[in-house]
């Protein structure tokens, strides 16, 4: 993940009664029919992120292949979407496979270039940390190349330790038994994410026929023109 670059769109308002300078940033679960808007989200990354992102210079077809063995039944994917309903951020939260290590769970994320700067990659990692603990997990994992600062700085602040090695960095962050707080905020948050995916999307069908509309009328107009020629 990187989120080091600013966009010079400006901040979304502030949340209503939040703290100073927080924002609502509608983060849902997604699955499997949302493969396509993540496939396109990836292999939209510059050869540069994707290094970052993966650990090595990941290609379409390695992309593919990722997206392809992705597991909505064990692990959970968290998305930020624009008004046109793009994935602009993601992250996975995969779990461990072994059972000796069931309450140990790995965090990845990337944010499209064009919306650094605007805290997503923070907010997914607080998004998938409240899930984490929901689910058991007391141990989370975040393992990132040494020059991915901006991901170690995400968990550095969240008070993870880190180790580093070389070109490469392991962080783990111990987390806290989940409570009935964690457990109503995120069934909220989760509530506010979809309420805010099908006002956009049925934003987008509006707009989409306001277009057809439009083109039928000078359809119309040409058509009649033609006539008067």
């Amino acid at each position: 993940m990187v989120d080091s670059t600013h966009s010079n769109a400006p901040p979304p308002p502030p949340a209503p009664g939040g703290k100073p300078g927080s924002v609502v940033v509608p983060i849902r679960s997604i699955g499997p029919g949302q493969i396509d808007r993540i496939e396109a989200h990836l292999l939209a990354l510059d050869p540069h992120d994707r290094y970052l992102r993966f650990g090595y210079a990941a290609n379409d077809e390695q992309i593919r292949r990722y997206v392809d063995q992705l597991n909505f039944e064990r692990d959970e994917v968290f998305g930020i979407f624009n008004r046109r309903l793009e994935l602009i951020a993601m992250a996975h939260l995969a779990f461990s496979v072994d059972p000796q290590y069931n309450s140990c769970a790995e965090f990845g994320v990337s944010v499209a270039r064009h919306v650094r700067g605007r805290g997503y990659g923070g907010r997914l990692f607080e998004r998938a940390v409240m899930h984490a603990r929901n689910e058991g997990v007391t141990m989370l994992f975040i393992h990132a190349l040494s020059e991915n600062t901006a991901m170690l700085r995400i968990a550095r602040r969240a008070g993870a330790a880190i180790e580093r090695d070389g070109s490469e960095s392991e962080a783990h962050l111990r987390l806290p038994p989940a409570d009935f707080d964690s457990r109503v905020t995120e069934l909220l948050n989760q509530q506010v994410a979809n309420t805010d995916y099908h006002l956009k999307s049925q934003a987008r069908q509006f707009w989409g026929l306001l277009e057809m509309l439009q083109e039928i009328r000078q359809g119309v107009r040409d058509a009649r023109n033609q006539v008067r020629g």
